[in-house]
């Protein structure tokens, strides 16, 4: 059996805001520490049959990368329930979603230019 790591080093003000996250991975091609702007990790509790979610992110993440960052984790999310249960439905329903939000963030950045 293998065992494969991943880690997140998170550096804080001295009010808990992260400013900045690092992470790496076993499997991550590039070695070392890499920078990122926000990581959101969702943990299902088997004891309390709920997900637990944490989501950070740094205050230079600006606010149309965070709208995209969101709108991407919704097609992550649709590819794992299809391939995890086969339910095609549920996640063409969640591709919609995210296929709607992609076209009001364009018109927002659009506007804003």
């Amino acid at each position: 059996m293998s065992q494969k790591e991943i880690r997140f080093t998170i550096e804080q003000d001295a009010e808990r805001i992260p400013e900045k996250i690092y992470w790496e991975a076993t499997d991550n091609p590039n070695e070392g520490l890499e920078e990122t702007k926000a990581i959101a990790v969702g943990v299902w509790d088997q004891f309390h049959k709920g997900t637990l979610f944490i989501p950070l992110w740094t205050k230079e993440m600006e606010v149309f990368e965070m709208k995209r960052f969101c709108i991407e984790m919704l097609g992550c999310v649709a590819d794992t329930l299809r391939n995890a249960t086969g339910d095609e439905i549920m996640a063409a329903q969640i591709d919609e979603v995210g296929l709607t939000l992609t076209k009001r963030l364009q018109k927002e950045m659009q506007a804003a230019k």
